[in-house]
Order: C-alpha cells, then sequence, then structure tokens
C-alpha cells in the first residue's frame, strides 16, 4: 500500500541521508549548504512540515570535523533533526542508507550523493511531483556537470558490451558507438516535461517514496559499491513508476569508476557481475 499524506495540500516528512567515506569536506560542505537551502524553500512553500538528516559515516579522518560541518550547515533549524551513525566501519553505500531508510518512517526519504548540489527548487519540486503522482515511487533528477553539460543518469537496461564500452573504452572506439552508447543513455528524453517509466536511473539523488523502497527492503547489501541504484530500480519499477523530472535540478560532481583507479574498477566489475546474476545477462 503506497503511503503518502492525507491530502495533497498537507505538508510532508522526510528523512535525508548521505553516506560518506573520507570525504572532501569542501564539497561535503557545498553539498550540505545547497541541501539546506533546498529544504528552507520547501518548509516555506508550505510542502515539509519536519525532516531528519542522517549522516553515515563509514570512515572519517577526522569524525569532528565531519560533524561539524553538519552543524554550521544544517543546524539552527527547529524543524530539522540531526542525526550520525558511525563505529560500524566501512560497510558500503547502499547497506549504509539502509540504517537510516530503516529507521524512518517519513513520507519521504532523499538518498543524496555527497558531491550532488541540489538546487533550491529540487526538494520542494521532488515533494510536489510526488504528492501529484501518487503511482510514482522515485523522481530523479535533470543533473549537469560543473561546466554545465547535461548528465545523462537515466539509462535502459545495460548489456555487458555497453558498459564497458561506456566505463573503459577509448574516446575513439566510443566515437564508433556513439548510437548505442546515446540510446542507453536515454538521450532522446524530453527536458520540458517528465517522462514516466524510466527502467533504470543512477543514484546520486534518489527522492523515493518511503513506503514503496521500505516494502522492498531497501538496498540490497550484496552490492558494496556500484550497481546497486540498477538493482534498486529495477525493483522500484516492479511496483511503481521511476518519473524523471527535470524541473527537479541538480550538480553532480562526480566522476566514473574508471577514473578512480583499479580498486573502483575491480569493485565495478564485481557489482556488474551480481547485477547480471541477479537479473539477467544481456552480452550485446
Amino acid at each position: 500500500m503506497i503511503d503518502r499524506p492525507a491530502a495533497a495540500a498537507d505538508p510532508a516528512t522526510l528523512s535525508v541521508s548521505v553516506v560518506v567515506y573520507r570525504p572532501d569536506l569542501d564539497v561535503l560542505r557545498a553539498t550540505l549548504d545547497a541541501l539546506g537551502r533546498s529544504l528552507d524553500e520547501a518548509v516555506e512553500a508550505g510542502l515539509l512540515s519536519s525532516a531528519t538528516f542522517w549522516l553515515i559515516d563509514n570512515g572519517s579522518d577526522d569524525s569532528g570535523t565531519v560533524d561539524g560541518v553538519v552543524a554550521r550547515a544544517l543546524g539552527g533549524r527547529p524543524w530539522l533533526a540531526l542525526r550520525t551513525c558511525r563505529g560500524h566501519g566501512n560497510i558500503g553505500y547502499g547497506r549504509g542508507h539502509n540504517l537510516a531508510l530503516h529507521a524512518t518512517d517519513a513520507h519521504y526519504h532523499l538518498v543524496l550523493n555527497p558531491d550532488a548540489i541540489a538546487a533550491p527548487s529540487a526538494v520542494a519540486e521532488s515533494l510536489r511531483f510526488l504528492a501529484d503522482h501518487p503511482d510514482t515511487g522515485w523522481v530523479t533528477p535533470r543533473s549537469r556537470d560543473e561546466g554545465g553539460n547535461l548528465l545523462h543518469l537515466c539509462k535502459r537496461y545495460p548489456s555487458v558490451l555497453t558498459l564497458a564500452l561506456r566505463g573503459f573504452a577509448p574516446r575513439g572506439v566510443q566515437r564508433l558507438f556513439r548510437a548505442r552508447l546515446y540510446h542507453y543513455e536515454r538521450r532522446d528524453l524530453a527536458q520540458s516535461a517528465p517522462t514516466h517509466g524510466i527502467e533504470v536511473a543512477s543514484g546520486c539523488y534518489m527522492f523515493l517514496r518511503r513506503s514503496v523502497v521500505g516494502a522492498l527492503g531497501g538496498f540490497d547489501p550484496a552490492y558494496f559499491l556500484y550497481f546497486e541504484d540498477f538493482d534498486l530500480s529495477l525493483r522500484v519499477g516492479a511496483v511503481s513508476s521511476i518519473a524523471y523530472v527535470p524541473s527537479v535540478e541538480i550538480v553532480h560532481l562526480g566522476g566514473d569508476a574508471a577514473k578512480k583507479g583499479l580498486r573502483h574498477s575491480a569493485m565495478f566489475l564485481r557489482s556488474a557481475l551480481t547485477f547480471f546474476r541477479t537479473h539477467g545477462w544481456k552480452l550485446w
């Protein structure tokens, strides 16, 4: 059963979780400052009554400094509770967010990367959309990089070849397969209106109907890092709709796995193997 506010005009409750591991403090500060502004706008618009922010600390070199960043960016709001989880070790991205997902009873939950800068209107637009579309379980935003280039968070079901080309092939080889990659990245999506029925969405900003994701058990703990968002996409999409809503805007500062070194490449490949074993192989 879908859980939502009693009436569309009633302000909602929200929980937000951010998982960090040895974070870049300047980037985290920018993320949380932007989140605070976006939460403020939703409260001022009468769409949000209260919220809880969860910092899931999988490992910080200076936890006191991290706590100070959170307090300065988000403190002083009587309607916003701050919670910190640490001491559990580096349990991975999805399992980290599950600590908050399993503890919240808010109407909605936002899974936010520590390098995703939400526009001031992002939370309000997400709340409006989900209140107006009770069959939608997940809102995914329009995302740009620091240079203003459009990123493509919405995907079709991946093939092994497409992932290899996109993640590891030289630029020249990627150009030869441009049509395939553009098809996978859903570059045909309208930018002036929402699109329902997204198959797979990347997870830097996942605005979720908590009752839907809660009934599914949250993230699958089999994924340490990478593909936990693809796995959750398919499970959410089986019981509700995922919508691309371009009026919800963010800037994402993250990079791809191949650029982060061999360790991240190995984690990417291991998670890809888990994903295909679970949901079915598509080689080409």
